[in-house]
């Protein structure tokens, strides 16, 4: 259950790691250079596309051509064999220390996605929103978030994980799966005493939630109560990412980012940026939910 480097990619903010079944590929993103990142595993062969600004979070769709893009300001979609954007909508101009982060499908295809606050401060003025399939947006009633992150879903789909990674908890809450409505929220995993801080999740085939701990040098597993199940250590501070891929689903795929390090940290962590793999785990994940819009 070591993690396997995959690809050297010194990338400052690798994030939003999804494998897509269909190319058997896995799809990242390096936030700060503005790029979305693809490797296939079975040639080894890696390819990259420069965005027009941060890329933050993406989804598939139904065309395998075609990804549902969250970019610093605004939501689009991305044609992978033309590199055509065309635009959906913007995103908290009314709030210019926000950006885009943290983004997932939920298990109607719905993309549900949350805000970031580039502040010093970090006030808690970002938000979870909610962009449905007729390209509705709607906020979501949870309250304001600093760094918006964890954002995934039960596998019935009635209950919505997510966080405010400056406050170090993972919460969850109820999730009508008909109407999108959020309510009951309350704790799921309180990381205050644990190594790092919640970041990136997903949840496998039984109905347990991956953790990518940024600054604790590894991934948790919990229990569908909370409880810390399994812990992988990673070879790097900062992972950030985590989905489920291979041809069985069964290998867990990390992004992980250098992203504050000084130049003295970089050189003693020297994988960090790198996108690994760890196989082995006698696990499986589900397929990721393609936006339905």
């Amino acid at each position: 259950m070591n993690a396997q480097l995959l690809v050297d990619g010194h990338h400052e903010l690798g994030e939003g790691v999804l494998w897509c079944e269909r190319s058997q590929t896995v799809f990242w993103t390096d936030i700060h250079a503005s790029r979305l990142w693809n490797h296939d595993p079975a040639s080894g062969a890696t390819r990259s596309w420069a965005m027009p600004e941060r890329l933050c979070c993406f989804a598939f769709t139904a065309d395998p051509q075609r990804l549902l893009i969250g970019l610093a300001s605004r939501l689009a979609f991305f044609e992978l064999d033309s590199g055509k954007i065309s635009p959906i909508c913007r995103i908290e101009d009314d709030l210019p220390s926000t950006r885009l982060n943290d983004g997932r499908c939920d298990r109607q295809g719905r993309f549900v996605f949350g805000t970031l606050n580039e502040d010093a401060g970090r006030a808690p003025i970002a938000s979870f929103y909610r962009l449905n399939a007729d390209l509705s947006l709607e906020r979501l009633a949870l309250p304001g978030i600093a760094i918006s992150n964890s954002i995934c879903f039960s596998l019935d789909g009635k209950l919505m994980y997510h966080c405010n990674s400056m406050a170090g908890k993972i919460m969850v809450c109820d999730y009508d799966t008909a109407s999108g409505a959020v309510g009951h929220q309350r704790l799921f995993a309180d990381l205050a005493q644990q190594p790092g801080g919640p970041d990136g999740s997903t949840v496998d085939a039984d109905g347990y939630l991956w953790n990518a701990q940024w600054g604790g040098a590894r991934v948790v597993r919990f229990a569908p109560d909370g409880r810390i199940d399994r812990i992988i250590d990673m070879p790097t501070a900062q992972p950030s990412c985590v989905a489920f891929g291979g041809a069985a689903l069964d290998t867990l795929f990390v992004t992980t980012a250098h992203e504050g390090m000084s130049a003295e940290q970089r050189a003693e962590d020297a994988l960090a940026g790198g996108l690994f793999s760890v196989p082995g785990l006698d696990v499986r994940g589900l397929p990721e939910v393609r936006f339905a819009g």
